[in-house]
This record gives C-alpha cells, structure tokens and sequence, in this order.
C-alpha cells in the first residue's frame, strides 16, 4: 500500500505517542494534534487522507472538529477512538460523518487493521505527475521533493504550487491563479499564507544555486532554471 497522511489527534501524550508509533511503524507519514483547533489548522494545511481522532479534546471536541472538517470536503476517512462507548456515542460519530469507531481501551494490532481497512477504501489515487526540478525530483502523488539520496514530504499545498510553477517554468504564474487553483479564494489572509509556502520552498530548493522561484512584483511568481 502506497504511504498515506494521517492526522493523529489525541489530548493524552502517551497514547498519542503510542498511536503515532504504530502508524509510522507501518509506513506513512504522521502528523499529530493535541486539541481540535490545532487539527483543523493541520488538516487545512496537509489535507491527510486518514484522521485518528479523540473525542474528548481540548478547545474543539472531535464530533465538532470532523463536522467542521467534513465540511471542507475532500475524501479523507475518519476513525474515532473514544472511552466512551454508549450506543448513543457510536450513533453520533457515525452522524458527524466518522467511518469507523474504536472503543478504548484497545489493542494496537486491531487499531492498525482497522487503519489499513480505512485506507484500502481510498483505492490507488491518479498516477503521480514527475516533474525533474533542476536537480530535484517532485512526485506529485507522493509529495516528495528529492534531490541526491535525499527525501522530503511536502504538504499538500506545498506540492500543489510546487507543480503549478513547474508545469509553468519561466512562464509568469499569477498569484491569483494560484490562490483561485489551491485554496478556491483570493482573499488578503490567503495571499499572505501562499507568500509563506513560496518561502518554504525557496529554502527546500536552496541546494540546487541554479533554481530560484522570482517574485514578479504586482503580478506574481516565476520559476526560473539557470542552464
């Protein structure tokens, strides 16, 4: 099975650190949560195809934090893990829009079967798109940028913009094409939030002296690749 994001939201830290354990464990990349408003802040951001997630969290409650999340759209799946049990409980998760719901306490080989059922369910994704990046290799399927022996896991945001300027090399990429394409909205708050995404990259590229990602001021962003 291909690697998968997942998001692990868990107010307890030993059991969050024994969850995320098992899933790098198995292959794929985790990133975890302590309360419901920092995991929607991380879902928005790495759009995780799989969400293992509390009830019982601080801030934002994990029936209100899938709700809000389901909302967002998207396929990702959701397993609650919960001490609480009643029926009544299981009903809600299931209503808020969960997929599978896990009694604690539990034993990690039944979480981690449960887990692969989950993302069995999301199928083999569209073919990766490679783009050959000077010196770098970006997977689009992945979200990898690798250079030499050396691999990094972009968010889903990075890639996007990452593939965008790509496809468009030493062609002008407008910055409201680019909002308008991978956040759906061209507002002031998005705009900054993109401004810091190009940074990232800049600095996730800065092996390579012949690339640069230019800022057209006024209009937008340039990759340009120096023979």
């Amino acid at each position: 099975m291909a690697k998968r994001r997942i998001l692990i939201v868990e107010d307890e830290a030993m059991l969050r650190r024994i969850v995320r354990d098992a899933v790098e464990s198995a292959g794929h990349y985790v990133t975890t949560a302590e309360d419901g408003e920092e995991a929607l802040r991380l879902f928005r951001a790495e759009q995780p195809h799989l969400v293992i997630a509390d009830i019982m969290l601080p801030k934002l409650d994990g029936f209100e934090m899938v709700r809000a999340m389901r909302e967002e759209g998207g396929n990702t799946q959701y397993l609650f893990l919960s001490a609480r049990s009643t029926a009544e409980d299981v009903v809600e998760g299931f209503r808020v829009g969960g997929n599978d719901y896990l009694r604690k306490p539990f034993a990690i080989n039944e979480l981690m079967a449960r887990v692969e059922a989950l993302l069995m369910r999301l199928g083999d994704d569209a073919d990766s798109e490679i783009y050959t990046i000077g010196r770098y290799t970006l997977d689009t399927k992945a979200q990898t940028l690798t250079i030499d022996a050396e691999t990094r896991h972009l968010s889903t945001k990075e890639s996007a913009i990452l593939a965008t300027l790509a496809q468009n090399a030493d062609s002008v990429v407008s910055s409201r094409s680019l909002l308008m394409e991978i956040w759906g909205d061209d507002s002031y708050y998005n705009l900054r939030s993109m401004n810091v995404f190009i940074s990232k990259l800049r600095s996730y590229l800065s092996k390579d002296k012949s690339i640069d990602i230019r800022a057209i001021r006024g209009v937008g962003y340039k990759l340009v690749i120096t023979k």
